[in-house]
C-alpha cells in the first residue's frame, strides 16, 4: 500500500506517521518511509539524531541517477535528461518494489533500526542556502512523485510518505498516488480548513481519504469533529505521555506506547489493507498519464525540447495486483503490461 499522512503544520501529522511506520515495522511489515516535508522531521521523529537526519542523502539531489536507472530500456524515452517527474512508465521501464535491492535504495535509502523492527528511509532534502530565492519545493518531492510512478507494491508492504503540510501537493499529481490518504486534524477552524481543500480539490480524482482526530480532549472536541468532518472521521488519536517523552528527547520503546494510542495505530493499518482491496491499476496509470501530459503542456516541453507526450506507452498499465504483473527482476516488460 501508499500511504500519506497530511495536515496542517503542527498538526502532529509527523508524529503520527512515524508512529504508524513503527506500528508497522513492529508486525512485521516491510516498509519504506518518505520524508516529503519541506521541514524534513520524520528522521528524529524515527529516532535518528539532528546530525545522523541531516547526513541523509537528498533524492534531489540524486536525480540523474534516478531517472537513468528507471528509464531502463523503454524505447519511447530516449535518454534521461528528457524524463520529468511526471513521466510514466511503459513496457523497458525498471520498476521499484518494496522489498528488493536496487541502485535507487543504495544511493538514497537509510535503513533505520527501531526497538520493534526496521524501516527504510528516504528523504527529499531539506532548502540548501542555493535554493533559496530560486528554487520551490516542488523541485525537491518531484523524485517522490517519479518513484511512486514507478512502483510496484504488494499486499502487506508499505510505502508511507509524510507529506507537505497544508494542501500544497496539489500544485503536482502526487496526491493521486497513493492508495489511502490519512489527514491529521487538530479539533479547531484552522485544524478542519486542509480538510475541506483537500476533499473538494480530491474529490474529481477519487482519493481515498480518512480524518485523524489528533489532540482530541474530550467529548467537545469529538463532537466538533464529527461535524465538520462527516463520515471522513475514522478515528482520534488521545493525549499521549509516550509522544511527550519523544519529543523531549527521550526514546521510549514502542510497546509502552498507551494501549488505547496502539489501537488506533491498528485501526490505521486495518484501515489501509481495506483500501488495497478498491485499488484500481488502469485509474492510477490515467492519473499518472494526465498529470504528465498537463506538466509536458504547460512548462515542460518548452524546457526540454521535445514533445513528452510521446513518452506515453498507450495501453501499459501498471499493475501492482498479486499475479498481474510478471517481470524480469524489476524490469516491466510486455507481459507486464495489461491492456
Amino acid at each position: 500500500m501508499k500511504i500519506a499522512f497530511v495536515g496542517k503544520g503542527g498538526s502532529g501529522k509527523t508524529t503520527l506517521s512515524a508512529l504508524f511506520i513503527r506500528h508497522l515495522a513492529a508486525i512485521g511489515r516491510p516498509v519504506i518511509a518518505v520524508d516529503a516535508d519541506i521541514n524534513q522531521h520524520l528522521g528524529p521523529a524515527l529516532g535518528l539524531t539532528d546530525a545522523q537526519a541531516a547526513e541523509l542523502p537528498p533524492l534531489g539531489g540524486r536525480l540523474p541517477e534516478i531517472k537513468e536507472y528507471l528509464r531502463g530500456s523503454n524505447p519511447l524515452i530516449r535518454s534521461a535528461d528528457e524524463m520529468i517527474k511526471t513521466t510514466p512508465p511503459g513496457r523497458g521501464s525498471r520498476l521499484l518494489r518494496i522489498v528488493e535491492e536496487n541502485p535507487v535504495y543504495a544511493a538514497c535509502a537509510r535503513p533505520i533500526a527501531l526497538d520493534e523492527g526496521s524501516v527504510r528511509l528516504l528523504a527529499t532534502g531539506a532548502f540548501t542556502e542555493e535554493d533559496l530565492g530560486v528554487a520551490c519545493y516542488h523541485s525537491k518531492v518531484g523524485a517522490v512523485e517519479l518513484l511512486l510512478n514507478h512502483l510496484l507494491d504488494g499486499p502487506d508492504e508499505y510505502l508511507v510518505t509524510d507529506m507537505t503540510a497544508g494542501s500544497d501537493s496539489f500544485a503536482s499529481g502526487l496526491f493521486t498516488r497513493f492508495d489511502l490518504t490519512f489527514l491529521v486534524a487538530e479539533p479547531t477552524r484552522k485544524g478542519v480548513s486542509v480538510y475541506r481543500q483537500y476533499k473538494d480539490y480530491a474529490r474529481d480524482f477519487a482519493v481515498q481519504l480518512r480524518v485523524i482526530g489528533n489532540k482530541v480532549q474530550g467529548p467537545d472536541d469529538l463532537a466538533f469533529l464529527r461535524r465538520e468532518v462527516g463520515d471522513d472521521l475514522l478515528t482520534t488519536f488521545g493525549q499521549s505521555d509516550w509522544v511527550r517523552r519523544l519529543e523531549q528527547g527521550a526514546e521510549p520503546p514502542l510497546k509502552s506506547l498507551e494501549p488505547a494510542n496502539r489501537a488506533v495505530l491498528e485501526q490505521l493499518r486495518t484501515e489501509a489493507e481495506a483500501a488495497y482491496e478498491l485499488r484500481d491499476a488502469r485509474r492510477y496509470t490515467e492519473q499518472a498519464v494526465l498529470f504528465h501530459r498537463r506538466n509536458a503542456e504547460s512548462w515542460a516541453n518548452a524546457k526540454v525540447g521535445v514533445d513528452l507526450a510521446t513518452q506515453v506507452d498507450e495501453g501499459f498499465v501498471l499493475g501492482g495486483f498479486p499475479g498481474e504483473f510478471t517481470a524480469d527482476g524489476a524490469s516491466a516488460t510486455p507481459a507486464g503490461a495489461t491492456a
